[in-house]
């Protein structure tokens, strides 16, 4: 039987223990921008830089049991942002994630770029989105309640793009790859987009790794050391991915050079 992917349970990074949760999507989103803080602005607020070893927490859980130590209230209390775990992006999305899951809604988390922080750019960016009404909705926790988007609860097309959906776009000459990379770095153009389409490809495994994780022929790429052969992988990554089939999706995850070998 060909393996499949079943996204309304916990993966073996979105797995959490929590009582009380709510049962609407948007609901459960709502408290993960309360319960995590992004390291800049953490740094604005004096944390002690030892908690800054926050950000490379991989699983849900161990996300969880450290917001815990902080403030042992319930996952439900919004903290202050001085108690809020500290981390990027996959963070929040991989929280989410898991939340969604433990009330058993299809939830994946998608690594790629988003084009509403910075105009005419898109910065790497991590995002969730959940399976209702027939559909999957992309949906922002970091920047629920702001302004940056008309709808960060349901994002729209183009505003952002997943890391296939990215290299797709390069292909097609329809972005600049050159506007398309982690902000402040020097990680800008084709191998970020490379990048981000594997990492997307593994969490739409249910591995979900934290942006700066490499693997297979990731660090060839960055090195400018890959060629063709490794661009047309891509380019499956990004057909198979946009379709989105599960059996497909699971296929092409063992391919050589796309697994991930370890993970904690």
């Amino acid at each position: 039987m060909t393996e499949t992917i079943d996204y309304a349970t916990p993966g073996p990074l979105t797995t959490i223990d929590a009582a009380g949760l709510p049962h609407e999507p948007v609901a459960l989103c709502h408290l993960v921008h309360d319960l995590v803080i992004q390291p800049h602005d953490a740094q604005g607020l004096g944390v002690p830089q030892e908690r800054f070893a926050e950000n490379q927490l991989r699983p849900a859980g161990a996300i969880v049991g450290a917001l815990l130590a902080l403030d042992p209230a319930p996952l439900t209390t919004a903290r202050p942002p001085e108690r809020r775990v500290i981390g990027t992006c996959r963070h929040f999305a991989v929280l989410a994630t898991a939340l969604l899951r433990h009330r058993g809604i299809e939830a994946r988390a998608r690594c790629g770029f988003a084009t509403y922080f910075q105009p005419g750019q898109g910065l790497d960016h991590w995002v969730t989105e959940y399976r209702q009404g027939g559909r999957w909705i992309r949906i922002d926790s970091e920047i629920l309640g702001g302004t940056l988007v008309q709808r960060p609860d349901d994002l729209a097309e183009g505003e952002f793009l997943t890391g296939g959906e990215a290299w797709s776009a390069f292909r097609a000459g329809r972005i600049d790859p050159a506007r398309f990379g982690v902000y402040g770095t020097e990680n800008w153009g084709p191998a970020e987009i490379r990048g981000n389409a594997v990492r997307d490809l593994a969490a739409l495994n249910k591995v979900e790794m934290l942006p700066w994780d490499e693997w297979g022929r990731m660090t060839a790429s960055y090195e400018g050391r890959t060629g063709l052969e490794y661009d047309a992988l891509m380019d499956t990554i990004a057909a198979v991915t946009a379709d989105g089939d599960p059996r497909a999706v699971a296929a092409l995850y063992r391919v050589e050079d796309l697994a991930i070998q370890s993970f904690n």
